[in-house]
């Protein structure tokens, strides 16, 4: 199950366990205002502590675990007197948090090509990739070619970064490259 059907069928859960309540209510349950806040606390639907919101961007909050942050709509949340209600334990939310970030890592490495620019960390240019073998990568810088796992690269805001600088990088590769003659 995607995280995002998770969630879906979260906030079902929560609009079919507040219809009971709702048949007494004047107002229908979907206008009901739930106050989703940074710093707030999330149960799940027993009362179980899930987490706290970290952040909230537009109609999407942030749920920190202690073990994950996971993007959760500010739709699958309900509200009770003791606080925020998700339709998942804590156990569940981070187990599909955790799926999401696999599928998201294997999308990633999947989307790898040559001519793609490589950075480092703070978004310096480090080279290109060059080729793609296997579970291999061979990033050209202008100095070098080095062959790294391509576990060893993370998707960053402008494309693939590695953990190491281009002066990193040349350099080492020159300790691994035995001497000529």
């Amino acid at each position: 199950m995607t995280l995002r059907a998770a969630f879906l069928a979260s906030a079902l859960m929560m609009a079919g366990a507040g219809s009971a309540h709702a048949q007494d209510a004047t107002a229908p349950a979907a206008a009901a205002k739930v106050n989703v806040t940074q710093g707030a606390a999330v149960m799940d639907a027993k009362g179980g502590a899930v987490g706290t919101i970290a952040s909230v961007t537009g109609d999407v909050a942030v749920i920190d675990t202690g073990m994950v942050k996971a993007s959760v709509p500010t739709s699958s949340f309900a509200q009770s007197d003791k606080g925020l209600l998700i339709g998942m334990t804590k156990a569940e939310l981070e187990t599909a948090a955790k799926g999401a970030s696999a599928d998201q890592k294997e999308q990633f490495l999947a989307s790898l090509a040559p001519g793609l620019a490589v950075s480092d960390a703070s978004g310096g240019a480090v080279g290109t990739i060059e080729a793609i073998e296997g579970d291999m990568v061979t990033i050209a810088t202008p100095n070098a070619k080095a062959k790294l796992p391509k576990a060893s690269l993370a998707q960053g805001p402008n494309g693939p970064v590695i953990g190491m600088t281009q002066a990193q990088l040349e350099a080492a590769v020159k300790a691994t490259t035995p001497p000529a003659g």
